[in-house]
């Protein structure tokens, strides 16, 4: 089981990886309604490497992305249930609408993204390739989406 960290904990366990020469992959996002999209994401980010980070956006950070009506749940809660996930090592909340500064602190070997992005639009691409690390895009889980779950459950 994973374990939600501090910066300065992540940070470390970022050192700990590189001095062991072990990949530190990291991927990011709001999860506030996990579905089989998001678990998707997470096992083939695992896959990349040896320890997997998730930047999980705060309840302020998900407000100004979705809206007031997010998120449905706490950022404790949303953080409880991805460090129970098997994938996942570790989480780290930050509050900026983007993960930039988080990446550019861990400087991860490898940034992974949903298929909704391209290499291009990804957000720290450019830190991470400087740096040697690589960029990964996994493709989306057809039929799955957050926001449209949101939506079925206030329809009903």
């Amino acid at each position: 089981m994973g374990e939600v960290l501090s910066l300065l904990a992540a940070k470390r366990r970022r050192a700990a990886a590189r001095s062991l020469g072990k990949r530190f992959v990291f991927t990011n996002g709001c999860f506030d309604v996990i579905h089989p999209g998001h678990v998707a994401l997470l096992v083939e980010a695992r896959k990349r490497g040896d320890y997997l980070l998730v930047g999980l956006n705060s309840d302020r950070s998900v407000r100004g992305l979705k809206g007031d009506g997010r998120p449905l749940q706490s950022e404790e809660a949303r953080s409880i249930v991805l460090s129970s996930l098997k994938p996942v090592d570790g989480v780290v909340l930050f509050d900026e609408e983007t993960p930039l500064a988080l990446i550019r602190e861990l400087v991860p070997d490898v940034l992974v993204k949903g298929g909704d992005y391209t290499k291009e639009r990804v957000v720290g691409r450019e830190e991470v390739e400087a740096a040697g690390g690589e960029v990964v895009i996994v493709p989306l889980v057809q039929g799955y989406s957050s926001s449209a779950l949101v939506e079925k459950i206030r329809r009903e």
